[in-house]
Parts: C-alpha cells; sequence; structure tokens
C-alpha cells in the first residue's frame, strides 16, 4: 500500500515508466498483440483483452489511490458493476442494492433478476429494520451508493460492513461522486469500490469507462480472469486518457466542493427552491455520518423546484452555463431532471418508493467561475418567477 497523498499517486503513476526511449509521460500502447519471447514463454502481456501496459498504469494509480491492492478497469461504470456480479452471483444468490439508487444499476440488477442469473433486492438502506430484514435472507453481496444518486443519501459504511461480515456478505461502495480524495471505502471495511471513472476520476467527460478495486489480491485475479473472460476490459487509448485525466483529480475535486459551497448557500435564498439534498448541510440526515467517513462533502447537490413542472421546464431552457445532459464530474456544469433522463428506466412506481420526484433537479457543479454560475441561476429563476407571476 502507499504511503503517498493521493495527489501524489495521481500525478505520478506511470511517469519516467518508458524504458525505451525515456519519455516523461507513457506512450500509448495501441497493439492488440504481443509477441511470445520463446515457445511456450508466456508474456505478461500477450492480447490486449487480457492486459495491456496503459490499462495496468491506470489500474494501478486507482487502486494505490484506494488503497487497495488490484483492480480491474472495464469499458464503463455499467460493465465494472457487470463484471462484479458475474463474478460472485450464481442463481441462487442474493444482491442487496440501495432503492434509490442510480438508474442504469437498478436496470442491471432488476433485468438479469428477471432472467434468473441471480436475486435481487432493493431496499432502504437508511433504514435499519429494512435493512437488517435483508441481512436475515443471507445475502452474499451488498451494494452501496453513498453518497447516492440523486438525493445523495449517506449509508454508514463501516457499520455496514460489520453487519455484513456477521451473514458473510461482501461490500462494495460504489465511489464515484466522492472519489478517493473525499471518501475511502476500503479503509472503512468495504470489499470492493466501484467506479464510473467517466465522471469525477476522468473528468473532462470525453472517455466512458469503470474500475473495479479490490481489497484483496485474491479478488482482484478472480475479477481479472472474469473480465478477460466476458471481455469487459477498457481499451488502451481510454486507459490513457483516464490517467491522463486522473492527474489532476485533487485540484479538481477542490474547486468542485468550494464552488458547489457557494451555490448551496446561494439556492438557500432563492424562493423557487424547496428542498435541498446535499450532506453538508446540518439538516441533512447524513450529515453526521458524512463528517465522520467522508473527508469533503463533494459537489453534486440535488433541489426540488417550488413550482410547477412547467415553471420546472421552462427554467431548465433559460439556463446558459448548465447544460442539460446526464452523467456528471466533468469540468462542465450540467444539469439533469433524475425522473426522465437518468433514473427513467426505473418506472413510476420505484421513482417513487426512492423519492425521485417530477420537481427533482440535480446539478453536477463544475469548473466555470461560482458567481457566473450563481449569475446564471439567479437569472433563470427570476424569468421563471416573472413568467409565472
Amino acid at each position: 500500500m502507499s504511503t503517498r497523498k493521493p495527489a501524489t499517486i495521481a500525478v505520478r503513476t506511470g511517469i519516467e515508466s518508458d524504458t525505451q526511449h525515456h519519455a516523461v509521460v507513457p506512450p500509448i500502447y495501441l497493439s492488440t498483440n504481443y509477441g511470445f519471447p520463446a515457445f511456450g514463454e508466456v508474456p505478461k502481456y500477450d492480447y490486449t483483452r487480457s492486459g495491456n501496459p496503459n490499462r495496468g498504469l491506470l489500474e494501478t494509480a486507482l487502486f494505490e489511490l484506494e488503497s487497495g491492492k488490484g483492480a480491474v478497469v472495464t469499458n464503463c461504470g455499467t460493465s465494472a458493476l457487470n463484471l462484479w456480479v458475474s463474478a460472485f452471483l450464481g442463481p441462487d444468490d442474493l444482491i442487496i442494492a440501495p432503492h434509490d439508487c442510480y438508474g442504469g444499476t437498478y436496470r442491471l440488477f432488476n433485468t438479469r433478476a428477471q432472467k434468473g442469473d441471480f436475486k435481487v433486492q432493493f431496499v432502504d438502506q437508511s433504514d435499519p429494520a429494512a435493512f437488517d430484514a435483508a441481512l436475515a435472507q443471507k445475502p452474499k453481496l451488498i451494494l452501496l451508493e453513498t453518497p447516492s444518486n440523486p438525493l445523495v443519501r449517506v449509508i454508514d459504511i463501516a457499520q455496514t460492513c460489520q453487519k455484513a461480515k456477521q451473514v458473510g456478505a461482501l461490500v462494495a461502495v460504489d465511489n464515484t461522486f466522492l472519489t478517493p480524495v473525499f471518501q475511502k471505502p476500503l479503509e472503512l471495511g468495504a470489499d470492493f469500490v466501484i467506479h464510473s471513472t467517466t465522471k469525477y476520476i476522468n473528468g473532462h467527460s470525453d472517455v466512458i469507462g469503470g474500475v473495479v478495486i479490490t481489497k484483496t489480491e485474491e479478488h482482484a485475479e478472480e475479477l481479472a480472469w472474469w473480465g478477460n473472460c466476458i471481455g469487459a476490459t477498457g481499451t488502451p487509448f481510454d486507459s490513457y486518457m483516464t490517467l491522463r485525466g486522473i492527474r489532476t483529480l485533487g485540484a479538481r475535486m477542490k474547486v468542485h466542493e468550494e464552488s458547489s459551497r457557494e451555490i448551496l448557500t446561494y439556492l438557500q435564498s432563492e424562493p423557487l427552491v424547496g428542498a435541498i439534498y446535499h450532506p453538508s448541510l446540518p439538516e441533512h440526515p447524513g450529515h453526521e455520518i458524512a463528517k465522520k467517513q467522508q473527508s469533503g462533502f463533494g459537489s453534486m447537490l440535488s433541489f426540488e423546484l417550488a413550482g410547477s413542472f412547467e415553471e420546472l421546464k421552462y427554467f431548465v431552457g433559460e439556463l446558459e452555463l448548465f447544460s442539460l445532459a446526464e452523467s456528471l464530474g466533468g469540468v462542465e456544469s450540467l444539469i439533469c431532471h433524475p425522473a426522465s433522463m437518468t433514473h427513467r428506466a426505473m418506472g413510476e412506481a420505484a421513482l417513487a418508493e426512492a423519492g425521485v420526484s417530477q420537481q427533482l433537479l440535480r446539478l453536477s457543479v463544475g469548473l466555470e467561475d461560482a458567481q457566473d454560475l450563481i449569475d446564471d441561476l439567479t437569472q433563470a429563476f427570476e424569468k421563471t418567477a416573472k413568467r409565472g407571476a
């Protein structure tokens, strides 16, 4: 395990590793295959689906950042989740997942369960009675999403992992929202960390990717075998680009969070804003847990528009510096309507159970000037208020 700080790991991984031309930045290895030194002598890399120098460097950076022992980089975040359940679940095994998880996660688990690949139960993990009842069914895997998408609910990782171990369950934490800069699930007792590296890890909205990071070398080897078997692994160029993005992770996360704090302060004074969801707020149910297990609160926040659905649509249309788009964690600010965008695969009943209303909007605060972002929100709110008057 590296003793270096996250910013150093992010910047220095792979630097000066080229032994042929001594390039400071590692080159891109686009070759699909590699020569065998001699008959019967298997090299470290033989075929790029199995392994590649660029992917290897990215995996090293990621597992060192998360204080893990291994990692498998995949071609998207959903692929990372699919790899994880494929490696450890059979038809009679149960996975417990958050009832308010990302819509793509819900769709994946629900669809595969309907096919009979495994069993799934979506549970309000912040409800102790509901969670304990689910644990009584002896699940094999538990997925935590903390903070959750899109309501940024917070789950006590250490406590959950202690309970999971009592029934022999393995725990994975989706750490996409906070990254290892602000949260270290493996150090809190988790067995795996999962990221959509598309988001903050890459940070520039130009590469799709994912990763499963493990606490043990044994689990890393098992996942690597399955990644090669089902063809879930990432490409050399995408790995190169993601490592390039990760070098500024520490600096980016600080600015993302600083700007989100200013925007939160502004939103609390805006009449058209109803409930606000962010763990930094003292009234947030998970505030105390977040202070205990996180070193930062992150920059993802959601709020309810205190107006009609037509006013919500008008407000979104008047924004100039928040792009209406899915995904998150890039340098550009985004606004999303989860019920009709990222979580539309859940269906009305599941959305209602998760608390995702038609009035909910999610912000991914980017790296633009914070005051410019506030000014943009202000002009959109003012126009919406005049229209509704």
